[in-house]
């Protein structure tokens, strides 16, 4: 697989690390697979991404809540260091941003454990991922944050295939046309499956799984 990184646009601390290739997520065929293990997980990296997303709620009067999905928890901790600081305010009793995440049930569903029910009914919650590609995942968590009554304030994600899901718009780093050639088809559509051509591995909210054949 042929590997490169693209330097974000606002910030040179930032890389996106791609390789080409034939890739399987949950909901889709895609030719790049985004490598954001790094960028999760240092701590200067994760404090850059935090920074420039924080850039973008400037203007928002109150977030709450902090759901982190895919892996996001350390670049949402410094999300809501750094709104706070910006002066977002938060109408928590402590004057201070929840971060949580939700589980996925046996049926696909996300929830959210009973006590963390409080930090999301009656909030104003910001939605943060690390890739929206087709949009479903953003709307399995919308639908999740919404059940359990709360208010969206915004939806930020490092890449982002998409500017726009269920009337929200979506903050993100990096977008589909900073990735030369970059297309996502639904998997009885994929050109590459028609062809035959083997997947080079399979995408999860866990990370990146290879796919080794026997020649």
């Amino acid at each position: 697989m042929q590997t490169f990184k693209i330097d974000s646009p606002y910030n040179n601390e930032i890389k996106l690390k791609v390789s080409q290739g034939h890739f399987a997520t949950t909901s889709s065929h895609i030719n790049y697979y985004i490598d954001l293990a790094t960028i999760k997980a240092r701590a200067n990296e994760a404090y850059a991404v935090a920074k420039s997303m924080a850039s973008e709620y400037m203007a928002t009067s109150i977030v709450d809540t902090i759901v982190c999905m895919d892996g996001t928890e350390v670049i949402g901790a410094y999300l809501a260091e750094e709104l706070t600081a910006s002066g977002i305010m938060s109408m928590n009793q402590h004057n201070t941003i929840y971060v949580i995440r939700p589980e996925t049930n046996s049926v696909g569903q996300l929830t959210f454990k009973d006590n963390l029910i409080p930090m999301i009914s009656g909030k104003h919650v910001l939605l943060l991922l690390a890739t929206a590609t087709t949009g479903r995942t953003v709307e399995k968590a919308l639908e999740c944050i919404q059940y359990y009554g709360g208010e969206i304030s915004g939806i930020s994600s490092i890449f982002s295939a998409a500017y726009a899901v269920e009337n929200h718009d979506v903050h993100a780093i990096f977008h589909a046309e900073d990735i030369e050639g970059y297309t996502s088809y639904s998997s009885h559509d994929c050109p590459y499956c028609k062809s035959g051509v083997p997947l080079d591995g399979l995408i999860t909210d866990g990370g990146f799984t290879e796919m080794k054949y026997n020649k």
